[in-house]
């Protein structure tokens, strides 16, 4: 009987300790984001991004608008579960101390202490400078999955903003550049010549 209470005990506390798993980008991507000679393209960031939000209740996905070429560009909101429970009264608070109409000194410093700082983090906007981009991928997921004492402030005390800013371009040379099968032949030096627009 006393093993049988130490089974029921253990069955109830086990979810509570488990942290819920949250795929890395070698898990989802073949590669760890850096490797040498890997570059992953948007439809990637975006399928990874997804996955994330699905699995974490850090990560909320809106999407901004259309790429010149058709793409969905997605921003990626990471925060605090309980801030992305009240995004629509931090937006207002951000809002209203921006325009600053009919606000006083006093409702200012009000709005601001419950408020929280907003971080817009893009990258990528020259496609051939891939880091930009990449750097986005491992953001996400580093803020979705740590639970070290200065994520957890971090998380927070702010709201980050984190946008692939030229999924088109993302989208070409990851393509372009990947499309060596033999990862030592890969390199951004031809490309860098090339006469098309990224």
């Amino acid at each position: 009987m006393r093993h049988l209470a130490i089974l029921i005990l253990s069955a109830a506390i086990l979810p509570a300790q488990t942290a819920r798993h949250v795929t890395t980008p070698k898990e989802a991507l073949g590669f760890n984001v850096g490797n040498d000679y890997h570059v992953a393209n948007y439809t990637q960031l975006e399928t990874y991004w997804k996955k994330l939000a699905a699995e974490s209740d850090r990560v909320k996905l809106v999407d901004i608008g259309l790429t010149a070429e058709g793409r969905h560009q997605w921003m990626a909101i990471v925060s605090s579960p309980e801030n992305l429970k009240n995004l629509a009264r931090y937006q207002q608070i951000s809002q209203r101390l921006a325009h600053a109409e009919g606000v006083s000194e006093e409702n200012a410093r009000t709005l601001a202490r419950e408020g929280k700082a907003v971080v817009w983090v893009d990258g990528g906007l020259h496609a051939t400078e891939t880091v930009g981009s990449q750097q986005l991928i491992e953001m996400v997921y580093q803020m979705a999955s740590r639970t070290d004492a200065e994520t957890m402030r971090l998380l927070t005390d702010d709201i980050l903003l984190c946008v692939a800013a030229n999924p088109d371009g993302q989208e070409l040379v990851a393509d372009w550049y990947m499309r060596e099968t033999d990862a030592s032949r890969r390199s951004l030096t031809a490309f860098r010549g090339s006469t098309r627009s990224t």
